[in-house]
């Protein structure tokens, strides 16, 4: 039996982070999450940048450095209750500031307010965007079947209870815990109101540096995702061809295989 249900290095698990806005908290979020070795998408809107309570565009490149810079539009905007013209310089404009300072192509961005629509998402695709998170809290961690339409597990506040549940399941059921990708998302700014950092350390402290994890950016579970969807197999699935220009691993049996890229490999 073939199973599309390992990450990177053939383990069970992921997680990913994904943070809006763009606020000066996130410089001690970014700290915590490099003194425990999680990865994070950070959604940013450009528009604010240089000013009160938000961090300056000179410091973008080096803060999120290991990370990944991503859109949330220019100024925040309630995308859906403005013309389709202004969605597209709203993206657009977020997406090449980003660029600027990134120094990458910049494909992914979360909905300011968690809201959008059908036209909305169209747009996005024209601009360029390959995913876009909601604020949709599932309490699982499976894995979306539309990337434009991605519900996280949680919000921050639910992160321990999330991870008590899956931990749970990994105890009492540990193969419905493989192939589980926990996606937290927040702002930074919430620890500094609710006083709550706490929370964070302690979350990171019980999740980070695990063998059986990968942590990984937003972009960096599309892609892998997308890479696992192109492979391509024999009519008895006993030959497999990977044409993506990145390594997958497959399970085969309950064994974790990786495919190399560019790799037809006999299973």
């Amino acid at each position: 039996m073939i199973k599309f249900n390992r990450y990177p290095g053939g383990k069970p698990h992921a997680l990913t982070m994904s943070y809006d806005d763009g606020r000066n908290f996130d410089r001690q979020l970014v700290d915590i999450f490099n003194r425990y070795g999680l990865k994070g998408s950070f959604h940013l809107n450009s528009g604010f940048f240089d000013t009160q309570n938000y961090v300056t565009a000179d410091e973008v490149a080096d803060l999120y450095r290991g990370h990944e810079i991503s859109c949330h539009t220019l100024t925040h905007p309630f995308l859906e209750k403005i013309p389709v013209a202004e969605v597209v310089n709203q993206i657009l404009a977020d997406k090449e500031n980003l660029e600027e300072l990134a120094g990458y192509p910049v494909r992914g961005m979360s909905y300011p307010f968690g809201t959008y629509n059908e036209e909305v998402i169209n747009a996005l695709r024209v601009c360029g965007m390959e995913y876009s998170r909601t604020t949709l809290a599932t309490m699982n961690w499976n894995m979306p079947d539309d990337f434009m339409r991605w519900h996280p597990s949680c919000h921050h506040k639910a992160c321990l209870e999330l991870l008590d549940k899956f931990e749970a399941t990994l105890k009492n059921r540990p193969h419905a815990a493989v192939g589980a990708m926990l996606y937290v998302w927040g702002h930074s700014y919430e620890f500094n109101n609710d006083q709550n950092w706490d929370l964070m350390e302690e979350f990171a402290s019980r999740i980070g540096g695990r063998e059986d994890f990968w942590y990984a950016t937003n972009i960096e579970i599309v892609d892998y995702q997308n890479a696992l969807k192109a492979l391509r197999f024999s009519r008895k699935c006993d030959l497999v061809t990977n044409p993506s220009a990145i390594s997958v691993w497959i399970e085969v049996d309950g064994t974790p295989v990786e495919v190399k890229p560019g790799e037809t490999k006999k299973l």
